[in-house]
């Protein structure tokens, strides 16, 4: 199946992120995809919680969502919308870090609340609190599509093995990593997590990435460090997309799934056993 990730930059606008996002959409259906990717936060990058509050929305009134998931419906296309920036009625007023699965037909198939929160101090300037402004999620999701079971997370959840093996168990044989990720760590880390997730459990993980710096209304400027990437369940990586903003293209291939788990089936291998 041909599929397509998205690799954006994203300002904090919805309204202009949602016309890039649709007339790529558009062409990379034009161009045979079945299956399209968005990254995380793709209706809205911003370090601030004024700006946000001004432009998010609840998921019922969310423009970003409505126009994408018609979007999806006219084009006849599966669409992983990599994660929105979306209100809740939380007493302590925290955003939602949600990626929604859309079918066909425009239906939400699923959706999932990212459960790992980016609480850390990258260096002595860069610090990310995340769990301030977003609720982490509790539940992890596997996506019913017609092109097999996919494994909902988001961005800093990469680092978290159990959750991906969790979803494996449960039947993924797709992963799905939509990300935002920090310049310093994905220079460090981004491949050789995205790797060692797709190696361990034997399934493709697809992480179409935000990259570049993103204009702003207000607040501090934010930089994505980009490269997008496909691995295989091997271990393979077939697309790097570098930092530039584009569409990029792959097939999809379940059998090499049931291969990788034929050569080392270490899936079920798992026993238990007790701590230290």
């Amino acid at each position: 199946m041909k599929t397509a990730l998205l690799q954006l930059t994203s300002s904090d606008d919805p309204v202009q992120n949602l016309e890039m996002v649709r007339s790529m959409m558009v062409e990379a259906a034009g161009q045979g995809a079945q299956f399209i990717l968005t990254p995380e936060v793709t209706n809205c990058v911003s370090n601030s919680t004024t700006r946000q509050r001004e432009v998010l929305q609840e998921e019922e009134n969310d423009i970003s969502l409505a126009g994408l998931r018609e979007q999806a419906a006219a084009l006849g296309v599966w669409l992983l919308i990599g994660s929105l920036g979306i209100k809740t009625h939380d007493a302590d007023g925290r955003f939602a870090n949600r990626s929604f699965m859309i079918d066909p037909n425009g239906q939400i198939a699923a959706r999932y609340d990212k459960i790992h929160m980016f609480d850390v101090q990258v260096t002595e300037t860069e610090t990310f609190r995340e769990s301030a402004n977003y609720r982490p999620g509790t539940t992890a999701v596997v996506a019913e599509t017609d092109f097999g079971k996919v494994g909902l997370t988001i961005c800093y959840d990469i680092r978290f093995p159990h959750l991906h093996a969790a979803l494996a168990q449960a039947g993924a044989r797709i992963i799905t990593v939509p990300a935002a990720f920090s310049p310093v760590t994905g220079a460090a880390h981004w491949e050789s997590l995205l790797r060692a997730r797709a190696i361990e459990n034997g399934c493709w993980v697809l992480a179409p990435a935000q990259t570049g710096e993103h204009p702003k209304t207000r607040g501090k400027t934010r930089q994505t460090y980009g490269h997008s990437m496909v691995v295989a369940p091997w271990g393979e990586v077939l697309i790097d997309a570098g930092t530039d903003p584009g569409i990029h293209f792959f097939d999809l291939d379940d059998s090499s799934v049931t291969e990788a788990r034929r050569r080392v089936p270490s899936l079920t291998h798992t026993r238990p056993f007790d701590g230290p």
